[in-house]
Formats: C-alpha cells, structure tokens, sequence
C-alpha cells in the first residue's frame, strides 16, 4: 500500500492584468494581506495577445507577475483564487449599468517542474478543484530545455519576459527549499 504524503511546498504568485498602472501598489498590498511579503516582481509589459479583455478594462492594459516569499500547500490554489475574485471586484468601476474590471488577478505556483494557474472557467485540460475553481499545467520545466509550453498555454506566457520571470522564480524557489530542508548529518 502506497504512504500518502504532504505535499511540497510551493512558491506562490499572480499574474496582473492593469488598466490602471497607478492600482499597482494598492493591489500588492491587499495580495501582500493574503500571501504575505512578496520577493519577485516581474518587468511591466504591454498585453497585446488577445482583445479578450478590451470591452472589460480598455485596450491599454499592463501585464506582470508578482512572487511571495512564504512557500505554501498547493492545496490552497482554490482559496488563492477566490481570494483574488473578491480583490477584482473591489477596484470594478460600474459605468453605464456595466461593470469594468480595473484589475485581472490570476494566481498559481511555481514547483520546480511546473506552473500551476487557476480559473474560474472548465476545459478539457483543467481540473476541478472545488468550489468552482479548475487548475491547469501552463508550463512544464525539463532540465535539458528549459520551460515547455502547451498548445493552451496562454500566449503572454511563452514570452520572454514571463520565461525570464519564471527562471528567476525557479531558481529563488530552489534556494529556499534548500535552506528549508535539513541537512542530514
């Protein structure tokens, strides 16, 4: 009979979607709320993949990804995401009878084979987690390559600075789960 086991702490993150550059701090604050004191933050870039969210924040929208130096259960992904459900709404604006959305939060974890997202919405390659919340694989990581990507991995994703933010991740990970795990003696 197989042992079950605790899981390995991971490292947790968001990626940030912002038509208002100027929320950026109020957000980090609230998410530091949650997560505690965060470590990594990636370059501000343009999103320019997708109109998926024009009609909703605008066509000037800001793309980064922020890390949290506390590593933490994976099983908490879900928790993650609601959490960052109630932070979007607190900076939706409603105009005309419409509610517009200032602030994209997408939280999910880095172990040291994966990125992990989660989403309010199914598909074939997301899994239910409970209480509406699905996760996918976005990126895998093999020694010999590097990040891999998937044919659903979101275009914003593959790019360079998400694979530079993710390797410094990586690498900030490795060196905290070394300092954590106790040397045999």
């Amino acid at each position: 009979m197989s042992k079950i086991n605790p899981p390995k702490k991971v490292k947790p993150f968001v990626g940030l979607l912002l038509s208002e550059l100027s929320l950026l701090e109020k957000c980090k604050k609230a998410l530091e709320l949650s997560f505690g004191p965060s470590d990594i933050q990636s370059h501000i870039i343009p999103f320019s993949h997708s109109d998926y969210y024009d009609a909703e924040m605008g066509n000037k929208i800001s793309r980064l990804w922020i890390s949290f130096s506390q590593l933490q259960d994976p099983g908490n992904l879900a928790d993650w995401k609601i959490n960052s459900n109630t932070l979007e709404d607190i900076w939706t604006i409603n105009s005309t009878g419409k509610k517009l959305r200032q602030i994209n939060i997408d939280p999910g974890y880095l172990s040291e084979a994966k990125i992990v997202l989660a989403s309010t919405k199914n598909f074939s390659h997301r899994i239910y987690l409970g209480s509406g919340i699905y996760a996918e694989v976005t990126l895998t990581y093999r020694k010999s390559i590097g990040w891999q990507s998937f044919e659903w991995t979101y275009p914003d994703y593959k790019e360079t600075a998400a694979v530079n933010f993710f390797t410094r991740l990586r690498n900030k990970y490795r060196q905290q789960c070394r300092e954590t795990t106790p040397r045999a003696t």
